[in-house]
């Protein structure tokens, strides 16, 4: 074993906060960063109104969303509450299941899976009409809230020009603005969804007297009634509550428009649905949004929420907003270089130029920020989740109902979380996995006569955890067990006992239910869940018949080691189960371990089957290498080379979310080039919104992420790519720019964060990181990665000059709560 003694001697001074002051940095007679380095404003523009919905800006405050097209005309502004969803709870027991499994054991164990299958449709399905798509069942839809629609009246002017159209969105506030002038009047609206007030507001104006007037209305597609009022507008409406007999009567939603006129001008009820601003420079919109799916009333809401901001003027409310959302978004700074001429066109014709010419870091620096903007505006914690396109909807039926898949797009919303230093918006999706175990106790006893809890692959708002009516998707069975993963990974990233406790039951009853659902398959011996699938792959069997349901997946079995070892270090910590333990890793030493086919990739089924679809858009066989870490260029370089030729195979073109979980994939096997070569094909410019579910995926113009159609997990998976090329910690220590591309040669990054309890800065030059910084947020030991290449490597603990042992490449370190490290080469 190789020791080093590095005696350190420098004199600099490092990041001492953990907003990122990157300014901070500095050498002796070197300027300090922020003088030397560009302007990193995070905006992106258009010059034309919005043509289509995907060209429109995402505003929201994790609770309600606003989705203005800039219209110069007429202007729409898509209303979104993100708890309003058609359905209820449904009774879903099918008796007939636990009657068939062992039949349909029986059935997998002979090699007959098309049988088993076939059996399944017959018996082990939901009861009722479960997840089937459609806003007037039971299981429900996510839906727009309605439209808010601005009708603008010109005065009329022969021959009149519109110029200087500008269309702006600013991810450093949380702001939309639109500017124009029409003749000799400049126009200009500002537009943003309060984290202080948690009401919309819309700001109008014009640099001339009485230049402005428009009507406002409001509408959504069916159930809906608007009422005039003396100071705007008020729309209520009930949706389809369900027809089984836990049905309730549909959840109540409401929204109301209250104008402000502080310069001037008249509002005028012009019928009992619309209202009139006439001669005014300046209007202010309030709109306030509320559904009662919280058990309080919508109406009372909303008025509440609308008068708590009348004593305040228009700059209170923008400051309040931009102060409460920048507590978020300000904790992390990324810089990957600029080319001015790039950054100044208009963001689809960016994109468009990127398609052919990748030379435009800032660009996959705006791209993280805002996979980031869209976590801040689409969860909040005590809230719900982001489903599938977040919180934006146009639709009252949005595509796959709008809900949580949890074979990887529930939890694909929340990887960049913790990386990202948003750990607290992690809570909504930890809290919606708590609320799903009393119905998952349910489903487990009734389905598999087993304890504990269980989940498949859909979830709602209803608490929905039974199988889908469809086998070949609905049979997974591993949904719960990767939930209570994002349970312990907070744990990791935030070191919080009191929490880990709380949550240990729900990872408990999750591992519990496999103790009584695994069993023996008596080909191997090995412990196989059964029935379950690889999520939505098909293979071929010898007699040419295509199946998904299978006996065993390598994705349940990585899974389950996953589960069953956080669990038993989670009781470790905790002190207590340790019978309960000692039962976990019993199952676990007789799961199938990761096995290399005769091909040399990593195998998908535990049996070498066909692949229907070898370039299939899931990749879950390598969901040990990420997001679970059994799989590693350290610890089994074997593996992990197994890994690359799967995905080299499997191939890189797919919809957006599969290329974001590749970013991640490559990441991990510290493949820049791959990595960055995904991102760029992420970011390919889409224009169609048509369901594809093999190619085709990439960027909207508003840099939505196209399946397509919109689809907001590749957004979350993309961003947390790019922070997966930065750090990683998942082997338990920390490696600073494992992944980094030719592309990003010199940059910085600053408050990202590792496991442990510490958040890092770095910055590089030539592919090397050149300084880097620690700060601890929970004492602990923790262990960093050093580049061979640094004989003059100099520390700093709080300032001073200290002594460190590197071993076998590794800088360990005791730090306490506050402590910061700073490290230069």
């Amino acid at each position: 074993m190789k020791r080093k003694q590095l005696i350190l001697n420098s004199q600099f001074s490092i990041l001492n906060s953990v907003l990122c002051v990157l300014c901070v940095i500095s050498l002796p007679g070197c300027n300090r960063l922020k003088n030397v380095l560009p302007d990193t404003k995070m905006t992106y523009y258009f010059d034309a109104p919005a043509a289509i919905w995907e060209e429109t800006f995402p505003l929201g405050n994790g609770r309600i969303g606003l989705m203005p097209d800039g219209g110069i005309e007429k202007e729409n502004y898509v209303l979104n509450e993100i708890s309003l969803w058609s359905g209820s709870k449904q009774n879903t027991d099918n008796p007939n299941a636990a009657k068939s499994l062992p039949k349909i054991r029986k059935l997998l164990f002979e090699g007959r899976n098309d049988e088993a299958q076939q059996l399944m449709y017959e018996t082990f399905v939901c009861r009722g009409k479960g997840s089937q798509r459609g806003y007037e069942r039971p299981y429900g839809s996510y839906q727009l809230l309605g439209n808010l629609q601005l009708n603008y009246m010109y005065a009329p002017e022969p021959m009149v020009v519109t110029s200087g159209y500008r269309r702006e969105l600013n991810l450093e506030e949380a702001i939309a603005t639109v500017s124009f002038k029409r003749g000799q009047i400049t126009y200009k609206r500002e537009v943003f969804t309060s984290f202080a007030s948690d009401i919309a507001v819309i700001r109008l104006s014009a640099d001339a007297e009485k230049a402005l007037s428009f009507q406002i209305g409001m509408n959504r597609p069916e159930r809906y009634a608007v009422q005039a009022g003396e100071t705007g507008l008020r729309m209520n409406g009930r949706l389809f509550g369900g027809d089984s007999l836990y049905a309730r009567d549909g959840m109540t939603y409401g929204a109301r428009v209250q104008v402000w006129l502080p310069q001037g001008g008249t509002l005028t009820a012009s019928d009992d649905t619309t209202v009139w601003v006439k001669d005014a420079s300046e209007a202010i919109l309030l709109v306030g949004m509320a559904t009662d799916y919280y058990g309080k009333a919508a109406e009372q809401q909303i008025d509440s929420l609308l008068l708590a901001a009348e004593g305040k003027s228009y700059e209170q409310l923008r400051s309040e907003h931009v102060a409460s959302y920048r507590k978020l978004y300000d904790r992390v700074r990324v810089d990957f270089g600029h080319v001015a001429d790039k950054e100044a066109l208009p963001i689809n014709k960016r994109l468009e130029t990127f398609h052919q010419d990748k030379n435009d870091p800032s660009l996959m620096a705006l791209y993280y920020q805002f996979g980031r903007y869209l976590l801040i505006s689409s969860t909040r914690p005590s809230g719900l989740p982001p489903n599938l396109q977040g919180l934006w909807c146009n639709t009252i039926q949005t595509p796959w109902n709008g809900d949580y898949h949890i074979n990887i797009n529930a939890q694909m919303n929340l990887w960049p979380a913790e990386s990202g230093n948003l750990t607290e918006l992690h809570l909504p999706l930890i809290e919606w996995t708590k609320q799903q175990v009393p119905s998952g106790r349910r489903t487990a006893k009734v389905f598999y006569n087993a304890g504990g809890w269980v989940t498949h692959i859909l979830g709602n708002v209803w608490e929905f955890t039974a199988p889908g009516e469809h086998p070949s998707w609905g049979a997974t069975n591993t949904s719960a067990a990767w939930m209570c993963a994002h349970l312990y990974n907070h744990y990791l990233y935030t070191k919080d006992r009191a929490y880990l406790a709380e949550v240990y039951p729900v990872m408990k009853e999750a591992a519990l239910f496999f103790t009584d659902m695994l069993v023996e398959d008596p080909r191997s011996l090995y412990l196989v869940t059964a029935p379950t699938t690889s999520p939505e792959n098909t293979y071929v069997l010898p007699n040419g018949h295509s199946v998904n349901v299978c006996a065993g997946s390598t994705m349940d079995n990585q899974i389950l080691r996953e589960l069953f070892r956080n669990t038993i270090e989670a009781a470790g910590i905790l002190g207590v189960d340790a019978d309960f333990a000692e039962v976990l890793a019993q199952k676990q030493a007789r799961l199938m371990p990761t096995t290399i086919g005769p091909d040399g990739r990593i195998m998908e089924w535990l049996e070498p089957y066909e692949e229907k679809e070898p370039h299939h858009r899931h990749v879950s066989h390598l969901y040990g290498l990420y997001p679970a870490n059994e799989i590693s260029l350290a610890e089994t370089p074997e593996l992990a080379g197994a890994a690359r030729k799967t995905l080299e195979a499997r191939g890189d073109e797919s919809t957006g979310w599969s290329m974001a979980w590749k970013v991640n994939f490559w990441a991990r096997l510290h493949d820049g080039e791959h990595a960055f070569k995904l991102l760029t094909d992420l970011l390919t410019p889409c224009w169609h919104d048509e369901v594809n579910y093999s190619r085709g995926g990439g960027t909207y113009p508003n840099l939505f992420c196209a399946h397509p159609p919109f689809q907001i997990d590749g957004n979350f998976g993309g961003s947390a790519g790019i922070a997966e090329m930065l750090i990683q910690s998942q082997d338990g220590y920390i490696d600073f720019l494992p992944a980094l591309p030719a592309a990003w040669a010199e940059g910085f990054y600053s408050g990202l964060r590792v496991q442990g309890g510490g958040k890092v800065s770095v910055r590089w030059k030539n592919g090397q990181w050149q300084k880097a910084g620690l700060r601890v947020i929970e004492s602990g030991d923790f262990r960093i990665k050093i580049p061979e290449e640094s004989p003059n490597l100099k520390v700093r603990l709080n300032g001073k000059l200290v002594s460190c042992l590197i071993t076998d490449g590794i800088l360990a370190i005791h730090m306490q709560s506050g402590d910061e490290l700073e490290l230069q080469k």
